[in-house]
Parts: C-alpha cells; structure tokens; sequence
C-alpha cells in the first residue's frame, strides 16, 4: 500500500490505514520518506506498524559525517517539471505515441531509433519504455505479409537503415500472445507465427539490421542492448 503526498499534518492522519491493516492483516512495516518533522510525528503517535524513517537512518549520519545540515526541503518533484530533460521526455513520450505500430511516416528524421519486427513482438513496450526512461525518440513499424512478398523493408524505413533495430520472438511464445488477442485466428496459429518470426529474421539478416529475441528478455534488458548498439551515450548507469 502507498500513501503518496503527505506533507501536512492532516494527511498524516491517513496513518488509520496503516492501524487498519495491524487490525485486519498483522502488524505491518511501514517505511517512511517524510522529512517534515511536525508530519512524521503525527505517524509516528500511534503507528501501530514497525516504523523505518528512510531518511532519518541515513540522512542523519551523511550529516554528522560531512558537517552539512540538510534542508528537509519538500516538493523537490515540482523541479523535476521545470527541467529541460523533463520537456524532452515529455516530447519524446509524443512522438512516440504518434509513431507507434508504423502509423506516421513524419518527421522520421527526428526518430533516434526505429524499431521493427513482427506484430507482438514487443516493440510498443520497447519504444515508451526508452522514451520515458531515456527520453529516446523511438518509432516503431510492424513487419507485415506485404513486406516479405516484396522481400523489403518498408519504404519509408530505407533512408533510416541506421537507426534501426529489430526484434523478433520464438514462434511458439508469439502465438500465446496473439491468442490472447485473437483466439483461434490464422494470426495467431503457429504455423503463421513460424512463418512471419522465419521471414522477418531473414529480411533482417539481408538488411543488415542488427536484432535480438524478446522472448526471454525483460523490456530493461532490451531497452538497454538498443542502448548499447545505437545509442550508447545515453546508458544511465
């Protein structure tokens, strides 16, 4: 459970929650990210959950340590808005809304990566989470029949080949998805699934394009070997 925004001292007593689930569930443990001292002691007055004050336990030592006195200043969040990276990822959020599942060919120019691969292979997930833990301009266009007819990426992806970057998925694990969606469809039979994960891997070889398998990757881990291939300047260790 989180309590979020208590920064008066008639929020905190939203601590009846927290008494609530000692009744109800067992003594619970709470941790705490106050730094208003008038709001954590209202919490702390009657609690009747093991108590962890997250910045008290460090806070207080980084003090004695360094001689520095902290200002326990609260709303450091309303900053954040005023930053130019949180304008960027705002802008990087829209393009790639408006650039998902191949629906815009504007302002490609723009794209820092473009990802392609078969439908549900991951590349909606990819492409908002590098826009809004990156702020990555990421487009996204699915590989469909007409592509492998013409044995070709999209048309609108050629002058782009550097920018972009496949994913692909086991065929068996592609057709649990896409029943989820569509039951018993073609799309989603197995016997499709094989064929599309074969033909966009193969076009993607003769493109030269690098790729890897979504199956068993979370979308950390994908987004950030897209990261290390195309981007690596923007990793965030």
């Amino acid at each position: 459970m989180r309590l979020p925004f208590i920064d008066t001292a008639d929020k905190a007593h939203r601590r009846r929650k927290i008494n609530h689930t000692a009744e109800v569930e067992g003594k619970p443990i709470v941790f705490t990210t106050l730094v208003n001292m008038e709001v954590l002691k209202v919490i702390r007055e009657g609690c009747r959950g093991m108590l962890l004050d997250m910045f008290g336990t460090f806070v207080h030592p980084l003090e004695e340590e360094l001689g520095i006195k902290s200002n326990h200043r609260i709303g450091r969040f309303s900053d954040v808005s005023k930053s130019k990276e949180y304008h960027d990822r705002i802008e990087a959020i829209n393009f790639s809304l408006v650039h998902d599942d191949g629906q815009s060919n504007r302002d490609l120019d723009s794209a820092e990566v473009i990802l392609v691969g078969v439908s549900r292979s991951g590349k909606t997930p990819t492409s908002l989470y590098l826009a809004m833990q990156h702020g990555l301009k990421a487009a996204n266009y699915p590989l469909i029949p007409e592509d492998f007819e013409r044995q070709r990426l999209p048309a609108a992806l050629l002058p782009h080949r550097k920018k972009i970057f496949g994913l692909s998925i086991q065929p068996e694990r592609l057709s649990e998805i896409r029943n989820e969606r569509r039951p018993n469809s073609r799309y989603a039979s197995l016997d499709n699934c094989r064929m599309e994960v074969s033909e966009g891997e193969a076009m993607m070889r003769r493109s030269g394009i690098r790729w890897l398998s979504t199956t068993t990757k979370s979308i950390e881990e994908i987004a950030t070997t897209i990261l290390q291939e195309i981007r690596p300047e923007r990793l965030i260790y």
